[in-house]
């Protein structure tokens, strides 16, 4: 007859694996109350369901070295706990692996928002100060006059203001948040970033970074969550320029219910609060930008100052593609540059509301470039000269690729 084992160290296996149990359920529910999915608990448990049988078989073993030849087996009260505390290892197993989720991470102001799944990457994007001087690069660019000459004006205004505060003299309250008007390619990206280090070198701004978004960088898709994600976008400018590109898509025409609106409540409440550490300048197209500031008295009584961007001249879009070629090493023929002319009149000439100026010259350099590459490709040998030379042939077929 088979002797049953239902000593103190078949309780004592047993009590040792209910212990291990319930240490991994509370471990579980104390990771879910701090935030964390309990997949370390989880894991303990699993650990478990493999410790508790090694436990019991090497408890019989033994048994059965210390007293050989004797026949022994488990009692039906050992059978029954151990069978309830792996039943309750598995249920608890289970109900953590179901539940185990990784809770959504704060995300932040900086680095997050630019990377959420279903916005481009770029909706924000974050210009640290560059070295060197942002009057001389102003005055470098090509065209623009009227612009220059009205952040000069700007700037101007601001250093006599300073002047005068400093000899006790009272000083009128001025705006320094900016209204960018104009056509895609002409500029206002980057005469943003150089007002940026402008305010800083006059004293209005102490960092002078540029945040770059838009509206898909301001606006959420649910209710609620919009304030928090302009929030975050507006931390990230403090002490510097916000430029929010297309702000005219904030209200879109004939939508009365956008989560546009929270966009821009959110926006004049921050400019309000923060008026000392926060500069603005929105940008798009001239008549959507008069409906975008007309649609809000708050958009009309902070944003007083217009600046005019014009599209670029024949003779102005051929400079800026030499600059191109200068930036890149890259030289023209003298009939690729005539047929550059020519094609750079007819488009200016026949140009629609879209027309993309610097960005429009910028595809034809890439696009010359590439059919240089396929050019010289067919070539068994190329002469250092060829390598750096863009040929008629080369102009005229990026023309065709543009089409």
């Amino acid at each position: 007859m088979k002797r049953e084992l239902s000593g103190g160290c078949g309780i004592m296996a047993l009590a040792f694996s209910l212990l291990c149990i319930i240490a991994g359920i509370v471990a579980v529910f104390d990771m879910r109350a701090e935030g964390g999915g309990g997949d370390g608990a989880l894991g303990l448990l699993v650990f478990v369901g493999i410790l508790s049988p090694l436990i019991y078989w090497g408890y019989v073993m033994l048994y059965k070295f210390l007293r050989p030849g004797e026949p022994v087996r488990f009692s039906k009260k050992m059978v029954r706990c151990g069978g309830a505390a792996l039943l309750a290892l598995v249920i608890f197993a289970l109900w953590a692996a179901l539940t185990s989720k990784n809770p959504p991470k704060t995300p932040d102001p900086i680095t997050e928002i630019a990377q959420e799944p279903n916005e481009p990457k770029d909706s924000v994007v974050i210009t640290e100060v560059m070295e060197g001087d942002p009057y001389k690069e102003l005055d470098e660019l090509i065209g623009l006059e009227s612009v220059k000459e009205e952040v000069h004006t700007i700037a101007y205004f601001a250093k006599i203001q300073q002047q005068r505060k400093a000899q006790g003299l009272k000083v009128p309250k001025m705006s320094f948040h900016l209204v960018f008007t104009g056509s895609p390619g002409t500029g206002k990206t980057t005469v943003a970033r150089i007002v940026a280090r402008i305010y800083k070198d006059l004293g209005i701004l102490k960092s002078g970074h540029t945040v770059e978004t838009d509206r898909s960088g301001l606006v959420a898709e649910y209710v609620g969550q919009t304030a928090t994600k302009t929030n975050a976008v507006i931390d990230s400018a403090l002490n510097g320029v916000l430029f929010i590109d297309e702000a005219y898509a904030l209200v879109p025409e004939n939508a009365s219910n956008d989560y546009g609106q929270e966009a821009i409540s959110t926006l004049l409440k921050r400019m309000e609060d923060d008026r000392d550490k926060l500069v603005v300048i929105i940008a798009g197209y001239p008549n959507e930008m008069k409906r975008f500031i007309d649609s809000n008295p708050g958009l009309q009584s902070r944003f007083t100052r217009y600046i005019n961007f014009p599209d670029y001249s024949e003779q102005e879009l051929f400079d800026i593609f030499k600059l191109y070629l200068n930036k890149n090493q890259y030289t023209i023929t003298d009939d690729a540059a005539q047929l550059l002319k020519e094609n750079l009149d007819y488009v200016v000439a026949h140009k629609t509301k879209n027309f993309g100026n610097a960005r429009f010259v910028r595809n034809i350099f890439e696009r010359a470039v590439e059919q240089q590459a396929n050019r010289l490709s067919a070539q068994r040998s190329i002469s250092d000269d060829e390598l750096s030379v863009l040929t008629k042939e080369d102009i005229e077929n990026a023309f065709k690729a543009r089409k």
